[in-house]
């Protein structure tokens, strides 16, 4: 049995609707063959861009696409990617798999995929090999409205109007593949960068610096937090402790459901002490911490290109975004941002192709059915829940958040971790007005459960009966390896 009490009636702050944002890099399948497939393409697209992708995504409410990169991103060289597709130069791409690219996905193509989603875009620039100048010019291509040398080559390559543009890292992963730098160094590249990427008209920038680890962060807010409006870290669950043999995506034994459950639960620990170390650099909490890596890596599907990683997706790696999520929301006052990798074909993603078919995974069912949260108030709660002691392992048995969107209606999403046992959790529901109680689950037989292209709705949400309202109790019961999402009205 677990207890959740839940004030329905104070709350005070937003859940950024940006926390559920995705990440799309130039790797294995994402790009080509995941949203790119060219006009010429029989299968249905608009201006090259699958129509079967977008129309899930969109579904999804996807608020913020975050691209080139990753470590792409510093290789990248965005001229390389506009005017006439036909003239573009080819590049190899070292990180992933070595393979050579057209450039064909360029930044025209990935302002159109951002428009038909209806997101906004988030731009990572290259200052691993880069320079201040190319930066700043690529802010001004797209930002610009006025007569400029670079605002005169977008309207050359068919753009009259300028893009709205906020959301622009300052390059990726500096402390490895972005760079090999010290904190220190970085510290100063980025005040540079940040003083070159200039605001045009009335689109102001919002510029995101590299983070790592806590000394690179406190260095970094030291250095330069009055310059940047959010500070980047990237976590990645691990079912091993082995980077080299992180377990397979399925098959895997009960052991591993526990040690990645654990990893996913770092998450916690990983933004209480940024916070902390933010906090006294920033009190007002105007900075914001953006996860703008985060999700499951397990060893790619055996045949593929280990360059690619590409890999199944199964209800644990639904779990595990259930739990982030409900993490990122209790943590809203300061992580307004995050991106889960990638949206296609790579890591933990949402969707799946292969040549003209497509399918949905658990983790797209996730952040679907979590939509409600996004702009909604945080709603506070205390939650006393059972812990699970097995396989070396000690882990909440519920995960929870909760939150009120504009109509009122109360919203409460709950992970059960415990793969073999129901449970009942008792929830107080303090200064609520509800009448009825309506909800989604998603859950399945097998730790494992995922879908295929031969069954592809193996593994999808039904409506939920387990939930009970009686005046201001509600009591929920939990399947065995659950997320639950949950309505009150």
């Amino acid at each position: 049995m677990a207890h959740l009490t839940l004030q329905a009636d104070l709350g005070q702050t937003t859940i950024s609707r940006h926390i559920y944002g995705h990440f799309s890099e130039h790797l294995g399948r994402c790009i080509y063959g995941g949203y790119w497939v060219g006009e010429e393409s029989p299968i249905p697209n608009t201006k090259g861009i699958r129509n079967d992708v977008v129309a899930a995504l969109k579904a999804a409410k996807v608020p913020n696409m975050r691209w080139p990169g990753g470590c792409f991103a510093d290789e990248y060289h965005w001229m390389d990617g506009i005017g006439p597709r036909g003239q573009r130069p080819s590049m190899i791409n070292p990180h992933w798999g070595g393979v050579t690219e057209n450039n064909h996905f360029g930044t025209h193509e990935f302002m159109e995929l951002c428009a038909q989603l209806a997101c906004e875009p988030y731009i990572c620039g290259n200052v691993g090999s880069g320079t201040v100048q190319e930066m700043s010019q690529w802010v001004e291509y797209l930002t610009m409205a006025g007569k400029s040398p670079m605002a005169d080559l977008r309207r050359a390559n068919g753009r009259e109007e300028p893009w709205s543009v906020r959301f622009w890292g300052v390059g990726n992963e500096n402390w490895g593949c972005g760079g090999n730098m010290r904190a220190e160094y970085y510290a100063d590249v980025y005040r540079r960068y940040a003083c070159y990427c200039r605001n045009y008209g009335g689109n102001k920038l919002f510029k995101v610096a590299c983070g790592y680890d806590y000394h690179w962060n406190e260095v970094l807010m030291r250095e330069a937090a009055r310059f940047m409006d959010g500070l980047s870290i990237h976590h990645y669950t691990l079912a091993t402790s082995d980077w080299k043999n992180k377990g397979a995506a399925t098959g895997f034994p009960v052991a591993q459901w526990y040690t990645a459950l654990q990893s996913c639960l770092r998450m916690d620990e990983l933004l209480t002490r940024n916070e902390a170390i933010m906090d006294q650099h920033d009190p007002q909490r105007r900075v914001a911490l953006v996860v703008d890596e985060w999700g499951i890596w397990t060893n790619v599907e055996p045949g593929t290109n280990p360059g690619f990683l590409y890999q199944q997706n199964s209800l644990r790696d639904a779990l595990i975004a259930g739990i982030t999520l409900n993490i990122f929301n209790q943590h809203a006052s300061r992580v307004r941002i995050a991106n889960i990798a990638q949206t296609v074909n790579v890591l933990q993603a949402m969707v799946l192709t292969e040549g003209e078919k497509m399918l949905l995974t658990p983790t797209y069912h996730v952040f679907r059915m979590y939509a409600a949260h996004q702009d909604a108030t945080l709603l506070p709660l205390e939650l006393d829940t059972p812990v699970l002691e097995r396989e070396g392992c000690k882990l909440p048995a519920v995960s929870a958040s909760a939150s009120r969107d504009a109509a009122g209606k109360v919203h409460l999403t709950l992970c059960h971790l415990d793969p073999e046992q129901p449970l009942t959790v008792t929830c107080s529901l303090r200064g609520s007005t509800a009448k009825t109680v309506t909800g989604e689950v998603l859950t399945a037989g097998a730790m494992d459960a995922h879908n295929t292209f031969a069954e592809p709705n193996r593994v999808q949400p039904a409506p939920f009966t387990g939930a009970v309202l009686k005046g201001e109790t509600l009591t929920v019961t939990l399947p065995a390896m659950s997320v639950v999402a949950l309505e009150l009205a």
